[in-house]
């Protein structure tokens, strides 16, 4: 086509065209965009003597594009019709649909299609399609239709010139039939900048050169290392939680501070060293707590906001109003791990609480776990695996227990296997405490960790 006609005002379509106005999930595909039917036998006379014709077959020289748009909206974030598309579209194909975000369901609407009429798939997506419990959900489904990932384009940040920019974190990947062609993975450098191009035999769904493995959720931690659980929930409408110009203004005495405030890390206040303090009412203690009139108006003021919740898991606690819904506090020590901590640090930030030290569901805890359980969650290898197998907040690390602790492989450990990481742990302390009072935040700037904070 030269450049008159792509210039050509062709809109509306009219007579030229054929428009459909639907819901992409719910109509099929072949009825909108059939297959170009096979022409019969064309008659060639070859001329000569004879005059004789000819019989060919010839397959039609149409294209067809199908283009969509669809929103990028991941389960948590779709709205009770978009969670309806998605029931009607895979949820009899594909077990565990409910994870899936919502573009899941374009991609395996053109599988579908594809599979009828030679094509090809290629999608800008959230990066969460091969992230997570996601990989499980939809890539063996696509991978068991003999379809394969032709090329892709790892995780970076798209934006577009529009007045509200999307500003969001995508993948681009192809899909094709299985052949033995070689595939194309794209990346960019550590600096985000300069492009980087493999020539690789095979992606799996984690857009990794590999072979296809699905990485499942592992409920219960092996037995040879400590059990980490997620921290505590307040679920208290800010009721039960104190910043320290809160706390003064209690006025409690010693006693009544000992008994009943703990300090409480989130993320930001274990990341960033941010103080911050919690009521903390064991179930004994309550009628002595109860005595106080700030705490009881507190309290009463968590019963409210649990009871008129239209969260059902509120409602249930409502009457226990002076607890959080978990209860966990560890003896001697905690070894805390945010759930999300920045894609920029070389490691992941876990580090050790002393006794009395509560921590919220924004991190996972292991609560009075053997020192060396630290060593191998601050290991380059945990990271890496991190970074593969679980999710991502937008291109940050989202730390799981059941699918990133649980399910790491380590071989089984001696003894003097874990006294030399016990070290290393305590190496990792002793680093940190030289440089108290700067934060693991600043500790571990990449800009900054060599120059400020060398080794």
């Amino acid at each position: 086509i030269g450049q008159r006609e792509a210039c050509l005002e062709v809109l509306p379509l009219n007579d030229s065209g054929k428009i459909v106005t639907g819901n992409a999930l719910r109509l099929d595909w072949l009825e909108v965009c059939p297959p170009p039917e096979k022409p019969g036998a064309v008659e060639e006379d070859l001329g000569g003597p004879t005059g004789r014709m000819a019989l060919d077959a010839k397959e039609p020289e149409v294209e067809t594009y199908i283009c969509g748009n669809p929103p990028y909206k991941g389960n948590s974030q779709q709205t009770h019709a978009q969670k309806e598309d998605m029931h009607k579209a895979v949820a009899q194909t594909v077990t565990g649909w409910k994870t899936l975000d919502y573009i899941c369901g374009w991609f395996l609407k053109a599988l579908n299609y594809a599979v009828r009429v030679t094509s090809k798939v290629a999608f800008v997506s959230t990066n969460s399609v091969c992230q997570g419990q996601q990989v499980s959900a939809l890539w063996p489904n696509i991978f068991g239709s003999d379809f394969e990932i032709f090329f892709a384009h790892t995780s970076f940040k798209w934006k577009n010139l529009a007045k509200h920019n999307a500003g969001v974190t995508v993948v681009v990947i192809g899909l094709s039939k299985r052949s033995a062609a070689d595939k194309r993975l794209f990346s960019l450098d550590e600096n985000d900048q300069t492009p980087i191009v493999r020539t690789v035999a095979h992606i799996n769904g984690y857009l990794v050169p590999a072979r296809n493995v699905v990485v499942q959720k592992r409920a219960k931690t092996p037995s040879d290392r400590a059990e980490m659980l997620r921290g505590n929930m307040p679920y208290d409408g800010g009721n039960l939680l104190l910043s320290p110009y809160e706390l003064e203004q209690l006025h409690l005495s010693s006693k009544q501070r000992a008994l009943f405030i703990k300090r409480i890390f989130g993320s930001q206040e274990f990341i960033r060293g941010q103080e911050r303090y919690c009521i903390w009412i064991e179930d004994n203690k309550l009628p002595e707590a109860k005595a106080t009139a700030d705490f009881s108006r507190r309290i009463e003021q968590v019963r409210e906001m649990r009871t008129a919740s239209p969260d059902a898991g509120a409602n249930a606690i409502a009457d226990a109003a002076h607890r959080f819904r978990e209860m966990n506090c560890a003896s001697s020590h905690t070894l805390a791990m945010p759930r999300v901590s920045s894609e920029n640090r070389y490691y992941l930030p876990i580090g050790l609480l002393p006794q009395g030290a509560v921590i919220t569901d924004l991190n996972f805890g292991l609560y009075d776990a053997p020192l060396w359980n630290m060593a191998l969650i601050a290991s380059k290898l945990h990271l890496v695996w991190i970074a593969t197998v679980c999710g991502k907040m937008k291109t940050d690390f989202r730390y799981s227990n059941t699918l990133g602790w649980n399910t790491f492989p380590v071989p089984p450990l001696t003894e003097n296997q874990k006294a030399d990481l016990t070290r290393c742990a305590e190496d990792i302390l002793l680093a940190r405490e030289h440089y108290w009072p700067a934060t693991i935040a600043d500790m571990y700037d990449p800009e900054r960790m060599d120059k400020e904070f060398p080794l």
